[in-house]
């Protein structure tokens, strides 16, 4: 004879599944077969009148049936415990020799048994409590039971009277199903379900006032790890599963699993830590977004939203996958181990395609050189992942070959590796071409207007910083320009760094570049100016960083050493030393032991001529750096006041005093100190009188 196998329920069907069980109603009250089939509860109710005849009995008392019914008394409450036992002996019989009956009667009073139990659990903290002793609770074991039974009433030939008790019993079962399935929804969306159970919330068994802010740290870890690896803050985080609430789930699960709801059960872990999961990410700030949308944004916004994801991700894979795979495992513990790695390896898929789609846009966005960093750091949160998914891969063989079965998830993380990789080289690729597009920059700055006072070039700030700020990622970046460097700078040298290569060529072009704008001044003596603030400027930057210093090398920072003494001789000569050649007697001023008035008169007319200018336009010559600053102001004295001083020692007494020293003896010694004292302020000044 064909079997009636137990029907599920239609809320469980794919297109009304999520639908149906939002609105379910979970306050179950009894539930009569009367709603199926009057005519048998009329039939049975008096049967039950007349002795609870069973099953086994071949229509006695039919006469009795066209009795007049006495007014029916309000039914006393099922005892569960005492149904139980009929219908564990009714379940024990069906495997033994002699098979024990069960009546219509007692199936209905069982399956309303059943629904009064589940309509009385609610707001039960401990309803599903596992024993001291390992035992299901009493609501689980009640759903057990009536799975058992409905599955051996569907082994009953067609024809039995038991046709109307398989629908009453499977309904209940289905039932039942939806209500553990709500629960263990809301359980695993919110860890905070729990702790609001124990804390006497009943409202939380329903999920209804509690889905708000779920976080996917959980599975008995420790809440302090919360903010590690750079995924803290950003939210409140809520506290994770305690162990008894993953025992809680693991005896649900079962259940579910046991009653054949396998599919059912896998779709709603699935759906609850994917929601979870997201709104996790949404409690650190980050927010999904195309990838159009990513392109078309500009970067202040997308640079915030980059350091978002960076700490986001961290989580991820420093804390979020951890702790799922923790729980995949612990809750599917009773049943396959493989299902609990399938259900892991779909979320860290999920997880990892939402947040790699976002790095996949980035890169694509058109390169500019303030996007390097950011990129770097997205570089580096992806290649350190790669360890983590190892991790994943080789615990899963390990279970795999202890079991012997394929290897599925082992692929499917190994998948997720593949992608990781694939991200980790696009911005790689990424990173590297911005860097090189610093040499395209440069030889963009070809300006025409030099800069003002000599000082240091906006160029020369900008890129000695962007330069010292690479350094401090020089690991990161040798690593990006050996997988995708220029063999036009690194050759074939098999011990060259690429990156500083590159590094290096980006130096000498800037060189080069400071070199033709210094021809752009007219005074040779502010040419040498410029060159010395910025190379200056530049030397300073290397010698301040290690990072960089490493990668430029010794030898560089001497060769521009050398370069800054020249610029500093070439600056003496074009303004000082004409200066000093006034100040000389060179045969001239003195013949034959006698001074020339005229030409002596001719040689102070011109110094404090040469000085007045020297004070009028160098000193509003800028030269920014202190220590350079002084080292000229040192040098030009030691040089030109000694001079001064011995030229008015031995000619100041060839005027008259009064007016005639005066008009030609502008400045004493000290003048001339203070006048060297105030160059390279940036301010333009009268010389002073002298002071008396």
């Amino acid at each position: 004879m064909d079997r009636i196998p137990p029907q599920k329920s239609s809320s469980f069907s794919p297109a009304t599944f999520r639908e149906e069980r939002l609105g379910r109603n979970l306050s179950l009250g009894a539930i009569k077969i009367s709603e199926h089939a009057p005519a048998v509860r009329v039939k049975e109710e008096a049967e039950e009148g007349r002795g609870g005849v069973d099953n086994a009995g071949a229509g006695e008392g039919e006469g009795a049936a066209g009795e007049e019914a006495a007014p029916p008394e309000e039914a006393a409450e099922p005892d569960l415990a005492m149904l139980s036992a009929e219908v564990d002996a009714f379940l024990a019989g069906r495997e033994g020799d002699a098979p024990t009956s069960i009546s219509e009667v007692t199936l209905d009073k069982f399956a309303s048994a059943v629904e009064q139990e589940m309509a009385q659990s609610e707001g039960d903290d401990d309803k599903w409590a596992v024993g001291e002793n390992g035992e299901a609770a009493p609501l689980l074991a009640a759903i057990r039971r009536i799975s058992a039974l409905a599955a051996a009433l569907t082994a009953v030939p067609e024809g039995s009277k038991f046709t109307i008790g398989v629908h009453r019993v499977t309904g209940v079962l289905h039932r039942a199903m939806a209500f553990v399935e709500d629960e263990f929804h809301t359980m695993l969306e919110d860890p905070r379900v729990a702790k609001a159970a124990q804390n006497g919330d009943t409202r939380s068994a329903t999920g209804k006032s509690m889905r708000r802010g779920p976080s996917f740290n959980h599975a008995g870890g420790d809440p302090a790890s919360d903010g590690g690896g750079g995924g803290g803050g950003g939210g409140d985080t809520p506290p994770p599963f305690p162990p008894e609430t993953v025992d809680r789930l693991r005896a649900m699960a079962d259940a579910m699993i046991a009653v054949g709801y396998m599919t059912e059960c896998t779709q709603v872990f699935l759906v609850a830590r994917r929601n979870a999961l997201d709104a996790s990410l949404q409690n650190l700030g980050y927010e999904k977004a195309s990838i159009d949308d990513v392109v078309r944004m500009a970067w202040e916004s997308l640079e915030s939203d980059v350091a978002t994801w960076i700490k986001a991700f961290h989580h991820t894979i420093n804390v979020g996958l951890s702790a799922e795979h923790d729980l995949c495992a612990r809750v599917f513990a009773g049943c396959d181990a493989a299902v609990g790695r399938a259900i892991f390896v779909d979320l860290a898929r999920c997880a990892m395609l939402q947040m790699l789609n976002f790095t996949e846009a980035v890169a694509m966005t058109k390169r500019a050189a303030e996007k390097l960093f950011k990129v770097l750091d997205m570089y580096e949160a992806v290649r350190d992942a790669a360890p983590v998914i190892d991790a994943f891969i080789a615990a899963c063989s390990t279970t795999d070959a202890a079991a012997d079965e394929p290897d599925t998830t082992t692929d499917a993380l190994t998948d997720i590796k593949t992608e990781l990789a694939s991200v980790r080289s696009r911005l790689g690729e990424s990173a590297a071409a911005i860097f090189c597009d610093l040499e395209s920059s440069i030889r963009a700055d070809a300006g025409k207007q030099p800069v003002p006072g000599g000082a240091v070039h906006p160029l020369t700030r900008y890129l000695m910083n962007y330069l010292k700020y690479a350094c401090e990622y020089k690991n990161t970046l040798e690593q990006v320009f050996h997988e995708h460097h220029r063999t036009d700078i690194d050759a074939d040298d098999e011990g060259s760094d690429p990156f500083a290569a590159q590094l290096m060529e980006v130096m000498e072009l800037l060189h080069d570049n400071l070199e033709a704008k210094s021809r752009l001044y007219k005074d040779p003596a502010l040419c040498s100016i410029f060159l010395m603030n910025n190379g200056r400027y530049m030397l300073q930057k290397i010698r301040g960083s290690p990072e960089i210093n490493a990668v430029v090398g010794e030898a560089w920072s001497r060769k521009r050493s050398t370069d800054l003494r020249q610029y500093h001789k070439n600056y003496q000569r074009e303004t000082w030393s004409r200066v000093l050649t006034l100040l000389r007697d060179d045969g001239v001023i003195t013949v034959k032991g006698s001074v020339q008035k005229p030409v002596l008169k001719e040689r102070f007319k011109q110094f404090n001529a040469a000085m007045d200018e020297i004070q009028r336009t160098q000193g509003a010559w800028v030269v920014s750096d202190e220590q350079l600053q002084s080292e000229l102001r040192v040098s030009i004295a030691a040089v030109v006041v000694p001079a001064y001083r011995s030229f008015l020692g031995r000619f100041s007494q060839s005027f008259s005093a009064g007016r005639q020293a005066e008009k030609y003896i502008k400045l004493s010694a000290e003048d001339l100190e203070a006048i060297i004292d105030e160059l390279f302020d940036g301010n333009a000044v009268s010389m002073p009188r002298r002071r008396n």
